[in-house]
């Protein structure tokens, strides 16, 4: 694309704008998009990225609930984040500054465009310096301690949603489509709390399940420019858990 920076990942996304003329002039002269009429609208596009303006937004995997007009957030995966930072400043963009997100290990930063969508731009710098050996590990299985198992294997069940696979007074083996979780005795040597996380597919469907059905919600959830939606909820003896949607 003439020197410029390439966007390597395909995109297509609907977002709304308050002025297409005024949107169109930034993603093409800072974003450096192409700006065009594609089947009676205006579209963006920078390789395979394509982003097509209305008057609402809309999610990538549900076209059917608008949603308000500036909440879309994308992420556009370049082959040289450090050169696109510096060409959207050199353009009079105002970008953040670059940034290394360890969870994804990706170097990223984000802009704005005139209505506030988020537009993350990112490149990997897990580079492995040989071949993957073949996989060895396959499951975890977590521990979490309790003083009293049974009313965790109850709340696990109840609450949260999961099966019993094996239960015993000290021992609650739980399973909830393929995550396994062991709940076990406090003792001396399984002190304090514990933790662990869980990709979803859908955050904002569990958060609503298990409200309601009562449990310890830590917050709503929040959307992170490292590409996860997460929330999170404290079971009946503090441990944690936290649900995490990924997302382009």
């Amino acid at each position: 694309m003439d020197g410029k920076p390439a966007i390597t990942a395909p995109v297509m996304r609907f977002i709304g704008v308050a002025d297409a003329a005024r949107s169109s002039v930034f993603y093409q002269d800072v974003l450096g998009f192409d700006v065009g009429e594609q089947e009676g609208a205006i579209e963006a596009v920078y390789g395979p990225a394509r982003i097509r303006f209305g008057t609402q937004d809309y999610a990538p995997d549900n076209w059917d609930e608008p949603r308000p007009r500036g909440s879309a957030m994308l992420f556009l995966e370049t082959d040289d984040v450090a050169a696109m930072h510096a060409a959207i400043r050199a353009r009079g963009g105002k970008p953040t500054e670059l940034e290394k997100v360890n969870w994804i290990k990706m170097r990223m930063f984000e802009i704005r465009d005139p209505d506030g969508h988020a537009l993350w731009f990112g490149q990997s710098y897990n580079q492995p310096d040989s071949p993957s050996p073949a996989p060895m590990m396959r499951q975890a299985l977590p521990e979490l301690p309790f003083d009293d198992v049974a009313a965790a294997v109850a709340y696990y069940r109840d609450v949260l949603g999961f099966r019993i696979n094996y239960q015993q007074h000290d021992l609650g083996v739980m399973d909830r489509d393929e995550i396994t979780v062991l709940l076990i005795a406090r003792a001396d040597r399984h002190k304090g709390i514990g933790s662990f996380a869980v990709y979803v597919e859908d955050a904002d469907e569990l958060y609503g399940e298990l409200r309601a059905k009562g449990a310890n919600l830590q917050g709503e959830p929040v959307s992170h420019p490292w590409g996860l939606r997460d929330f999170r909820i404290l079971d009946l003896e503090g441990n944690r858990i936290t649900f995490a949607q990924p997302f382009e």
